[in-house]
């Protein structure tokens, strides 16, 4: 009998945005600065100039090749002096509600979401088997996601063969992706881990009860499940899938045009990628109507409302129900208000910080290793969002080929002034190489990043809540960065299964 082998997976590359070596274009710019002032001493032969000059390069250099918590000095100061201006003008404070902006020509009050989600709307759209489909667009993007509720059999609990079996499926699926000019440019994973409300269990006790029971076997089950009810957790799961108009603009221009087109090409693409999801071991329980993607989003913004709204859809599936449709209105998504901090998002009766994966571990992990960064707390809930952007054979050859050059280019150059290379740069070296290789046998490549966000609803537990997760990402050899001056972008990419997506790569200036 042979025992089964464990496979570790691993060779992450980040991704060499700088303009010139690590330096971005502001960086090099203050270096260039730099040089110039320390050559006009020598220039003019002043020492006067000198006591000038000198000590105004070093602040350049320190601005260029600094670093504050995972940030250069340049790229902090920018995003201080971003928020205090915000601050001072008080657009770090959202109000909506009472408050929110009404139509001029229905009168009604639309969609109102803060921050970079204020341009999104919620469509509505046939689904092809007879229901309704929630589209989130985004006009300025020109994208259309839509979001399913999804369940997985997990890998805890199973052999190593059948953990290699679904892990080799879900990049099967990705790999599919990897094509030129797919229409499909964004992949996204969310889950979320939250206490459970218990409104189900409560919704069925309450209809079949008999009306004859004993009182002490009412009273002791309603104590039970009382005190069983804050005990648990839950978790949700969701996969959002994003359609680039522009490139597929002649389906949808064959479709219809416009956002009906759209959105037929998009219901299209979903019905093409199930069998795929169904491969890989992922359940599609739902794909997610207006008011039901409205529901995700509230709850969000405010956790106090997953009670009433969890004890509502569990009443409504009463024969007899007479009140309102499970989910809620599009319009009442968005928080009452919302306050960017420079380190926390508050949003309603809640606090959130937001967290971005920078480093993912440098040694060969197995399929299991992201499983601490979920574990269940009483205090807080936790959410997880992995993005995925696909790219295609063409790109994918040209940026493999642009890291290959500047690492060679790199190495000659430590080579010619005499420096010994790392260990770390020989790795990712080798790791670039091997990529490569892989690339060129078939194999996919898409960018990634991972987000996390914990949220409390009381402030006194919340610095508690995010010692926890630091620790439990340290545990997965993960390296966290607090997403400071931009938590309002991390808690909308990162607690919100909207398919936010991956900045663009800065080559240059």
């Amino acid at each position: 009998m042979t025992r089964p082998t464990l496979v570790a997976y691993g060779g992450w590359q980040s991704e060499r945005s700088g303009f010139m070596g690590r330096l971005s274009g502001a960086g090099f710019a203050l270096v260039v600065g730099g040089c110039v002032l320390l050559l006009t001493p020598v220039n003019l032969g002043s020492w006067t100039a000198a006591f000038a000059c000198v000590p105004s390069a070093a602040v350049l250099f320190a601005l260029a090749f600094g670093r504050v918590l995972g940030l250069s000095a340049d790229e902090w100061i920018l995003l201080a002096v971003r928020h205090q201006i915000n601050v001072a003008t008080r657009r770090n404070i959202f109000q909506s509600g009472a408050f929110a902006p009404r139509s001029k020509t229905t009168g009604q009050q639309p969609m109102d979401l803060p921050g970079v989600l204020a341009r999104l709307r919620f469509l509505e759209a046939p689904d092809g088997l007879g229901g309704t489909l929630g589209v989130s667009h985004d006009p300025v993007a020109g994208t259309y996601t839509a979001v399913a509720r999804i369940t997985f059999p997990g890998l805890a609990l199973i052999d190593s063969d059948r953990q290699t079996a679904r892990v080799a499926a879900w990049a099967g699926f990705l790999r599919g992706l990897c094509t030129e000019d797919s229409p499909i440019v964004r992949i996204a994973v969310h889950q979320r881990c939250l206490p459970d409300d218990g409104a189900a269990l409560r919704s069925w006790t309450d209809r079949y009860i008999a009306a004859d029971a004993p009182k002490e076997a009412v009273a002791a089950l309603t104590e039970l499940m009382e005190g069983a009810g804050p005990a648990a957790t839950t978790r949700e799961t969701y996969l959002s899938v994003t359609l680039s108009a522009p490139r597929a603009r002649l389906a949808v221009k064959g479709a219809g045009g416009g956002q009906a087109g759209a959105a037929a090409v998009l219901v299209r693409e979903l019905h093409a990628i199930h069998s795929s999801l169904s491969s890989a071991s992922l359940q599609v329980v739902e794909w997610l109507a207006p008011r039901t993607l409205a529901q995700v989003v509230r709850t969000a913004y405010d956790p106090e409302a997953q009670l009433m709204l969890a004890t509502r859809n569990a009443a409504s599936q009463a024969p007899d129900w007479k009140g309102l449709k499970p989910g809620m209105a599009t319009e009442l998504a968005g928080p009452a208000h919302a306050e960017t901090d420079w380190g926390t998002y508050r949003h309603d009766g809640a606090w959130t910080v937001s967290y971005q994966i920078r480093a993912w571990p440098q040694a060969d992990v197995y399929a299991t290793f992201l499983q601490p960064l979920l574990r269940p707390r009483q205090n807080a809930r936790r959410s997880l969002s992995i993005v995925y952007e696909p790219v295609g054979p063409r790109r994918a050859r040209q940026d493999l080929a642009r890291e290959k050059a500047k690492r060679e280019s790199a190495r000659k150059l430590r080579a010619k002034t005499g420096q010994d290379e790392s260990a770390d740069e020989l790795l990712e070296s080798r790791k670039a190489r091997a990529q490569d290789v892989a690339r060129a046998f078939g194999q996919g490549v898409v960018r990634l990043t991972a987000v996390l966000a914990v949220t409390v609803t009381d402030p006194g537990e919340l610095e508690t809540a995010c010692a926890e997760l630091q620790a439990d990402a340290a545990a997965s050899g993960l390296e966290l960065r607090r997403m400071w001056g931009a938590q309002d972008v991390g808690f909308a990419a990162a607690a919100l299964p909207l398919g936010q997506g991956l900045p663009d790569r800065r080559i240059g200036f």
